[in-house]
């Protein structure tokens, strides 16, 4: 594969995060998310895969707020994660996730929960999150709703909710 590089989006990104988040997803509600949580400023990372200048993949992290309140939840929500459809299956979402967890990580975050593909995410060490005594606001089966605890940190229990920019996807 050419050169990847995993970086911070820019503002120049702009139009091409929504490309391939657009490019990535049956329709283009994830875009729009995307878009509105930027502007409202609720996210906490946002990273690129850079092929030879153009970006072919995004990945984005938001803070989630857990019920019931509490000590400092200190928990992101991974989504959503893109990948162009002609550069998936060459790692590049793997790539993103990798980084992603690392930036947390180092930002002092405990822990990522994600609503996904319950094939992709175990292999980072997602689990199902009902396990660790997380619930998830949207309606999702069991094995689709995961959460990573991030070196060595317990994660809060309780209900974790969203950023209310993803009521529309």
């Amino acid at each position: 594969m050419n050169s990847l590089l995993i970086r911070h989006e820019t503002p120049p990104d702009i139009l091409a995060v929504r490309a391939a988040n657009e490019a990535a997803f049956e329709t283009g509600a994830e875009a729009v998310v995307v878009e509105a949580l930027r502007e409202n400023g609720k996210f906490v990372l946002s990273l690129v895969a850079d092929i030879e200048g153009e970006v072919v993949g995004h990945i984005l992290f938001t803070d989630i707020l857990m019920e019931p309140g509490g000590a400092e939840t200190r928990v992101l929500g991974l989504a959503p994660m893109a990948v162009r459809p002609e550069w998936q299956g060459k790692g590049i979402g793997s790539a993103l996730v990798r980084r992603g967890m690392e930036d947390c990580r180092e930002l002092g975050y405990r822990g990522i929960v994600v609503l996904g593909h319950p094939g992709f995410n175990p292999r980072f060490g997602f689990a199902p999150a009902s396990r660790l005594g997380i619930s998830c606001i949207y309606d999702s089966p069991d094995e689709a709703f995961m959460a990573l605890a991030l070196g060595g940190a317990e994660l809060p229990k309780g209900r974790a909710l969203y950023q209310p920019e993803f009521a529309a996807v």
